[in-house]
C-alpha cells in the first residue's frame, strides 16, 4: 500500500522501503517507551509486525508505526514515531488513520494502543479512551 498527501509525503507498507537502522535509532535514543531497545529487538519486532513508514518528497523516511495483529480479531498499534523536524504536520494522525483503514477489511473487534501524551492525535483518527480500563491486565515478564 502506498498513499500520498500534500507536502510530498508518502506512506508505505512496503518492507523494502523501511530503514530499520533509522527506526532503531529513533526508538532507542528518543522514544521514552523504547529507550535503550537493542537493534536485535527492533529487527525482531519489525519482522513480526505490519509496518508503516512515511517518506518525505526526497524519499527520506520521516515517520514509523507498526501493528501487531492476527488479522482476524485484534491489533495493537505501537512504536509510532515522527521525526522531530516533521512533527506538527499531522503525520501521526495520518498514520493512525492509515492503520485503521488498512485493517478495516479484516473486521477486527479491537485495535488498541497505549499513549502517555498523544490522545488528541489518535482521537482525530477515531480512537477513544478504553471504556473499561479496570478490565485490562498486564504481565511484564521481561522486567
Amino acid at each position: 500500500m502506498i498513499t500520498s498527501r500534500e507536502g510530498g509525503y508518502e506512506l508505505s507498507t512496503d518492507p523494502d522501503r523501511l530503514d530499520v537502522g533509522l527506526v532503531h535509532h529513533w526508538l532507542s535514543t528518543d522514544a521514552f517507551w523504547a529507550r535503550g531497545r537493542s537493534r536485535e529487538t527492533v529487527e525482531r519486532s519489525v519482522r513480526g509486525s505490519l509496518n508503516f513508514a512515511v517518506h518525505d518528497a526526497s524519499g527520506a523516511q520521516v515517520a514509523y508505526a507498526r501493528v501487531v495483529t492476527d488479522r482476524a480479531t485484534f491489533a495493537w498499534l505501537c512504536d509510532v514515531y515522527v521525526a522531530r523536524a516533521h512533527r506538527g504536520k499531522g503525520l501521526g494522525t495520518w498514520m493512525a488513520g492509515a492503520v485503521r483503514d488498512h485493517l478495516a477489511p479484516y473486521g477486527l473487534k479491537r485495535i488498541l494502543l497505549s499513549t502517555l501524551d498523544a490522545h488528541e492525535v489518535y482521537a482525530k483518527a477515531g480512537f477513544v479512551r478504553f471504556p473499561t480500563p479496570e478490565n485490562l491486565m498486564i504481565l511484564s515478564p521481561a522486567q
